[in-house]
């Protein structure tokens, strides 16, 4: 395991657990808004090893109940099936963030009852996607996994970070109706790490932020603002 970063405690990154995060180096997109640059442009930088993260794991038990394994893109990694085993046979729920553009890998892992939620990334609307992920994409790999989710039995959530100069009101009346049937979306308000990979993007108002929620709401009612 690529692991670059690890964070001890987060009350927000795995809804109703008390968890670490765990950041997996090294991405397929090139989302120019991403704020872990460093971990898509450097994955080779390890700062945490996969057993000392463990060992930490060890010592949390009873006091920690969740690990959220996100990017980077955890999926790239060849041996997360066998790390996320280690973990839950430690007595400890796993999250796993996503891009899906691995819908192959994000099956099987389904599959293997490993995972205990899903959050996947929508970079944009369907037409806007290559944009907003920096890369020519095969939106038929992002529909697959959005399939998978919306089909399958693990909770699960999706979320767009929104940005000024990646989005436009279109793009959310499309993402409504793409995904449509969805319980669990967010719109997370874009924030300036000073880790970030391109150049050109910005933050909504709070106004135009609840004019995107509205637009969103009208079709998937559980929609909320995060962050």
């Amino acid at each position: 395991m690529n692991i670059q970063g690890f964070q001890k405690l987060t009350l927000l990154d795995f809804p109703g657990k008390m968890a670490c995060t765990v950041f997996t180096g090294g991405c397929n997109f090139r989302c120019p808004f991403c704020h872990n640059a460093s971990l898509v442009n450097d994955p080779l930088c390890y700062t945490s090893s996969a057993d000392e993260v463990l060992e930490y794991l060890k010592k949390r038990k009873g006091i920690l109940d969740g690990v959220c394994i996100t990017g980077g893109e955890p999926l790239l990694q060849p041996d997360l099936e066998d790390y996320i085993k280690r973990i839950k046979e430690l007595g400890y729920s796993v999250k796993l963030d996503t891009n899906g553009y691995l819908p192959d890998r994000l099956e099987n892992l389904l599959k293997t009852g490993l995972i205990d939620y899903v959050a996947m990334d929508i970079k944009s609307s369907k037409d806007g996607y290559s944009k907003a992920a920096g890369i020519d994409i095969d939106i038929k790999k992002i529909e697959r996994s959005v399939e998978l989710l919306k089909n399958g039995n693990i909770p699960f959530e999706f979320r767009t970070t929104v940005v000024k100069g990646i989005h436009s009101v279109n793009d959310f009346e499309k993402i409504a109706e793409w995904l449509k049937g969805t319980k669990k979306y967010f719109l997370q308000k874009y924030k300036d790490s000073g880790d970030i990979l391109g150049d050109g993007c910005d933050s909504f108002s709070e106004s135009e932020m609840d004019e995107f929620l509205k637009i969103v709401q009208a079709v998937i009612p559980e929609t909320e603002i995060r962050g």
